[in-house]
């Protein structure tokens, strides 16, 4: 174990702020049998609930959705998730004939926003970089759904493209240059006897780890430049939830590394 990497069990995957040693995100992915059901109580936080594949009942306080899901895997089409705000109720139960696979991404929030359902046709879709660096971004609570603090994605890497490419950070609250934003990813392979490889690191390299990351294991990144490279004969799911004291996605690129932005031969 690494201070950046936190491997996935048969069970699932957490972090929470206290384990993590930062302020801002929690995660969970956890997997519910046919019909087991799940307890959660948001308290000082927000939370959406992603569908990561299979169908789930989300009961709550603030509403009820039945049979949302309609992916067999990640890697699978568009998500399904839930938004509820501080001080929620709910109760998750899987409502397939099969598992259900759920994530759970905190923030501590005062309000929120409004309690909602985010459907595939809510899900803005982009495709990012060129080339080898090339990947598809599933944006589900980024900056054109309201939260208070969450912002929430996911990207799928083709076999043997880098992502999350050149490498970026978002560790100052530097307006409108760059924004202080915690962030976890957790990835996903296929096949998922597959591995992935994840580095993170400062200017000064007072932080400078790379890690392998195999299927179901989430990276810490608490500050500092960040990339992702997915070998060949895999692809890469992972999925990103970030906050921080303000919502705003405003990332700053490694100098040494900017210049691949323009495609430019260097």
């Amino acid at each position: 174990m690494t201070s950046v990497l936190v491997q996935g069990t048969p069970a699932g995957v957490e972090v929470t702020p206290e384990s993590a040693g930062w302020d801002y995100v929690g995660f969970e992915a956890l997997t519910l049998a046919a019909g087991e059901r799940r307890r959660v109580v948001t308290g000082g936080r927000e939370l959406l609930v992603v569908l990561l594949a299979g169908r789930c009942n989300v009961r709550s306080s603030r509403g009820e959705w039945e049979r949302i899901g309609d992916r067999r895997s990640v890697f699978d089409g568009l998500p399904h998730a839930v938004y509820l705000p501080p001080s929620s109720e709910l109760e998750l139960e899987s409502a397939g004939d099969g598992d259900a696979e759920v994530a759970l991404c905190f923030a501590p929030a005062e309000r929120g926003s409004d309690a909602r359902c985010i459907g595939p046709e809510d899900v803005e879709v982009e495709t990012r970089g060129h080339g080898s660096m090339e990947r598809r971004i599933h944006n589900i609570l980024m900056a054109g759904q309201p939260a208070e603090r969450l912002l929430v994605t996911e990207v799928l890497t083709p076999a043997g493209h880098w992502s999350s490419y050149p490498p970026h950070k978002h560790d100052r609250d530097a307006p409108p240059a760059e924004s202080l934003l915690e962030e976890t990813y957790y990835h996903r392979l296929r096949p998922a006897s597959g591995f992935a490889l994840q580095r993170v690191y400062t200017a000064d390299r007072g932080l400078d780890e790379c890690v392998a990351v195999r299927d179901g294991d989430v990276v810490l990144v608490p500050r500092g430049y960040h990339t992702v490279s997915c070998p060949p004969g895999y692809e890469l799911f992972y999925l990103n939830v970030m906050a921080g004291p303000r919502r705003a996605w405003e990332v700053a690129n490694d100098p040494d590394h900017a210049w691949l932005l323009s495609g430019a031969v260097r």
